[in-house]
Order: structure tokens, then C-alpha cells, then sequence
């Protein structure tokens, strides 16, 4: 579990520097991943968004430092990242439900969120059903939206490009260029840089298509984990269980290229609905 270690490792330089700038790149480095590769395994292990983790332990020093001592509030708040009282004020309401002033009254009730120490435990008490396959690199075609780092926004704005692509006329173009050899349509998320950061739509093939794009996936190692149920809930448990269940103990570490959603004909809101996820993974250098 050496991913597992290096991401407390990244955790222990966000708590070195709650007072001043929170680098995510940095804390990524430290993790030997993308930013947002961190961001997502973050997410799913501590089931709270790192932007929100980190806002909580800031206001959860700041609330210790304004009832411990005489220190201006505005001091207080430019000590912790907010050059403005306003934003700070908002943001510790936002918080512990009253303000930075009020928070110096006896008796006052404050939330406090300790300092997480990531650790996985592993359930055991669900099959999961994966294969692994080295592939070959091969090109894909289709349209594509630029996304953010942030995970939360993502899970609004994907399930919308999807909706907004079905019901265009190059949705029926994508499907009629789908092969024989791989009879799927495929969401594929691409992170190159925090500016170039994408989500596909597309299928496998050689041919070309107006208003659309291309983009080779890599020569990697797959692992395809077989997912049913209704998307996108279905797809979303499937990744928390990827990172919180199957990754620690399997061997492997994260490959850091783009991750494969497959789809077939039917209807993505059964329960019976078959879909895959394709993460790319690599043999740990650790075990």
C-alpha cells in the first residue's frame, strides 16, 4: 500500500500549509500522480471533496485561534488565505454556523474537523468482477468538453454532456462508425495538464467524421471491471470501490493514463444495464 502512504504524505505538506498557499500540483507530486487523479482518489477514500476538507480544517484552526486568543479577526483571516473579512466571514458560517465575532462568546458551539490520516478497510463482502489486458494503442473519434479539476463539478457536468450528445445529430454519425471488433460506445477522460483536461465521447475507429476529434489511447495494462446497474450510479460505485477496495491489496499501482467508460445498446437507467470501467494500472514496484 505505498500509493496509500504517499498520499498521507500529501496530506501532512496541505497541513504544513493551511496558512499559507495550498499548492494541489505540489500535493500531487508528492503522491506521484496527476492533480486530479488526487483530487479523485482523495474524493472516494475520504468521501469528502479535498477542496471542502481543506476549507474544514481552516476554519477549524481559525475557530481555535479566535477563542484562544485576542487576535484581530481580520488578522485571523488574512492568516489563513482570505484577504477579505467577507469572504472569511462566509466562509466560517458556512462552517460552524455563526460568526468569527460570535465564535468569542462563552459557551459558543463550534464544529471541529481533525487532521485525516488516509487508511483503507478492506469489507470483503462484495464480489467484484474484473479481468485484466494489455492492449495495443488505438485511436478513438468523437466529440469532447473540457473539465475541471474539480471532481464535484465533474459528476454534474458529464452526465449533461452525455444528455446533450444523445440527443444531437452527431450522436447517430458516432454510432454508425462503431466496428464489429469493439461494439461500444466510450466515455474517455484525458487529463494532460489542469487547461487540457477532457472527456470523450466517442468510439474506436479509423475513419473521420466532421466537427469531432481524435486521440490515440496509449499502448497499457488495463484492469476491466464489469459494472451493472443504472448509469451513472452504477459507474460511481464502481470507481469508490476501484480505489477503496480492489487497488490496495491487488499489486498494482495507477497508471496514470486516461480511464475507459464502455456502453452498449439499452436502456443506461435499468438495473440489468451492463457497462464497463478500463483503469490503466501498472505492477507495483513495492510488493
Amino acid at each position: 500500500m505505498e500509493w496509500l502512504k504517499r498520499l498521507n504524505k500529501a496530506i501532512d505538506y496541505i497541513e504544513e500549509n493551511l496558512c499559507s498557499t495550498v499548492s494541489i500540483d505540489e500535493a500531487a507530486r508528492i503522491a506521484c500522480c496527476s492533480a486530479y487523479h488526487f483530487q479523485r482518489m482523495f474524493s472516494y477514500i475520504s468521501e469528502v471533496p479535498l477542496a471542502e476538507y481543506i476549507r474544514r480544517r481552516r476554519m477549524t484552526a481559525a475557530a481555535f485561534e479566535i477563542q484562544s486568543s485576542n487576535t484581530k479577526i481580520i488578522d485571523v483571516a488574512l492568516k489563513y488565505g482570505y484577504e477579505s473579512p467577507t469572504s472569511f466571514n462566509r466562509a466560517f458560517q458556512s462552517i460552524h454556523g455563526i460568526s468569527p465575532v460570535n465564535a468569542r462568546l462563552n459557551g459558543t458551539m463550534l464544529k471541529a474537523y481533525p487532521r485525516i490520516s488516509l487508511s483503507v478497510t478492506i469489507k470483503g463482502n462484495s464480489v467484484i468482477n474484473y479481468r485484466i489486458e494489455k492492449k495495443e494503442a488505438f485511436r478513438i473519434i468523437g466529440v469532447r468538453k473540457n473539465l475541471k479539476t474539480d471532481i464535484e463539478t465533474n459528476f454534474k457536468n458529464v452526465p449533461s454532456f452525455w444528455a446533450d450528445t444523445k440527443k444531437s445529430e452527431i450522436f447517430p454519425e458516432l454510432c454508425g462508425l462503431i466496428t464489429s471488433d469493439f461494439p461500444k460506445i466510450l466515455g474517455v477522460s484525458v487529463y494532460e495538464n489542469n487547461e487540457n483536461f477532457y472527456y470523450y465521447i466517442a468510439v474506436k475507429s479509423d475513419k473521420t467524421l466532421k466537427n469531432t476529434f481524435e486521440y490515440i489511447v496509449p499502448a497499457a495494462t488495463w484492469v476491466i471491471f464489469e459494472c451493472t446497474g443504472a448509469a451513472p450510479e452504477s459507474i460511481q460505485n464502481l470507481y469508490r470501490q476501484f480505489y477503496t477496495e480492489w487497488l490496495p491489496t491487488s499489486g498494482y499501482e495507477y497508471g496514470n493514463t486516461p480511464e475507459i467508460e464502455t456502453y452498449t445498446d439499452g436502456n443506461v437507467n435499468s438495473p440489468d444495464y451492463k457497462s464497463e470501467l478500463w483503469f490503466p494500472v501498472k505492477k507495483s514496484e513495492f510488493v
